[in-house]
């Protein structure tokens, strides 16, 4: 197993404060939070202070939060749900979004909408006189990401979504990767749908949430007990809920300190890259503090990933869930990125428990991999 994970953007480890809030729960509490007796009650009572600790962490009040089983799902249900009382338009996304986006979108077209997507710049930013022109047709729908998974490079969510307003569309954003790491506030951005995810924050996988303006009619995916309001029917995941509220707090405490912190490692770690001659995707435009995604030409980012996880180092070679596929990011190739220099990006993303003394050594070890592959290279040749 690798020593060192900078790879913090796929997921983090649970936060042992988050893990005390998480085990009472499953050591003794056993009360299914709809029922009526005491147990029921403290269970819906923890339930119910998790989402407030979630509103307070994304500037949203705590009847705005609906709690989901992951970002995926939360996603499907802004794009499927919102989408269900919106006349048959376009869906526009941008062309640098999260499959669990772009393919709900597509999915849609089957009852009527038609996908189409944004361009983005070659710094990975949505071009904004491209969204103005699409949006002159009639549309239902637009969601843009707050920030990308694998660039970190985050987007002007505010402005975009009073466009996508004033046209007479819904706007939704993907905000998984900017909770913990970036100020966020649900009404400062103008949106009216927005989704969050506990496990990318030190909190346990299995909980997520839809932020939703009150005013949105939105139909469920999930029909049942009428859980969430009627809109998210399952028995909830007190555990995990739990987890996940308490870890929106201690994000909202440390947001300050991480953003300084992991922006210095990141900072590090790119200064050190200048010596090897690779190109960082991105890096003229603001970003995630904690995000550097880069290429090195001539060597497959799958092979150096695998060479660095001989030496103890967890990095990705892209979105955690497409890490499984051969074809290159299509993030990159968006961005106008020939598909062989997108073959051989690389993403490390630091966290608050990354020393610098790690990104030095880490640097020292790259340099070598990459000598050393680039010989083995020569000789094939």
């Amino acid at each position: 197993m690798a020593s060192v994970y900078f790879d913090h953007n796929a997921t983090t480890a649970l936060d042992s404060n988050v893990l005390e809030a998480i085990l009472p729960w499953l050591r003794e509490q056993s009360g299914n939070p709809t029922s009526r007796h005491a147990y029921g009650r403290h269970s819906r009572d923890a339930v119910e202070h998790a989402r407030a600790q979630v509103a307070e962490a994304c500037g949203a009040y705590s009847s705005q939060v609906i709690f989901t089983s992951c970002g995926t799902e939360a996603n499907n249900f802004a794009v499927k749900g919102m989408l269900s009382h919106r006349p048959a338009a376009q869906v526009l996304t941008s062309a640098i979004e999260h499959p669990c986006i772009t393919r709900p979108a597509l999915a849609m077209q089957s009852q009527g909408y038609i996908s189409r997507q944004i361009a983005v710049d070659a710094n990975g930013k949505v071009t904004l006189e491209a969204l103005k022109s699409q949006l002159t047709a009639p549309t239902s729908l637009v969601s843009v990401m707050l920030a990308n998974n694998e660039t970190g490079v985050i987007q002007e969510i505010a402005e975009i979504a009073e466009m996508a307003r004033t046209a007479g569309a819904f706007m939704h954003t993907d905000a998984v990767q900017g909770l913990a790491k970036l100020p966020l506030n649900f009404t400062d951005l103008n949106v009216h749908a927005m989704t969050i995810s506990s496990h990318k924050i030190h909190g346990p996988q299995g909980a997520a949430a839809l932020i939703l303006d009150k005013r949105v009619d939105i139909q469920p995916l999930l029909h049942g007990g009428g859980q969430e309001k009627g809109l998210r029917s399952g028995t909830e995941n007190v555990a995990a809920i739990v987890g996940f509220g308490a870890a929106c707090e201690l994000a909202t405490a440390n947001q300050k300190h991480y953003a300084v912190h992991t922006q210095a490692l990141r900072d590090q770690f790119e200064q050190g890259l200048n010596t090897l001659k690779v190109r960082v995707f991105g890096s003229n435009v603001t970003r995630l503090p904690n995000t550097s995604f880069f290429s090195v030409d001539g060597i497959e980012g799958e092979t150096l990933v695998m060479a660095l996880d001989r030496q103890g180092y967890a990095v990705a070679s892209g979105s955690a869930c497409s890490s499984d596929s051969t074809e290159p990011s299509h993030v990159l190739l968006a961005m106008g990125v020939h598909a062989d220099v997108a073959r051989g990006a690389v993403r490390v993303s630091f966290g608050a428990n990354n020393t610098a003394a790690q990104v030095a050594d880490f640097l020292a070890i790259l340099r070598n991999e990459i000598l050393r592959l680039k010989q083995l290279t020569a000789i094939a040749a």
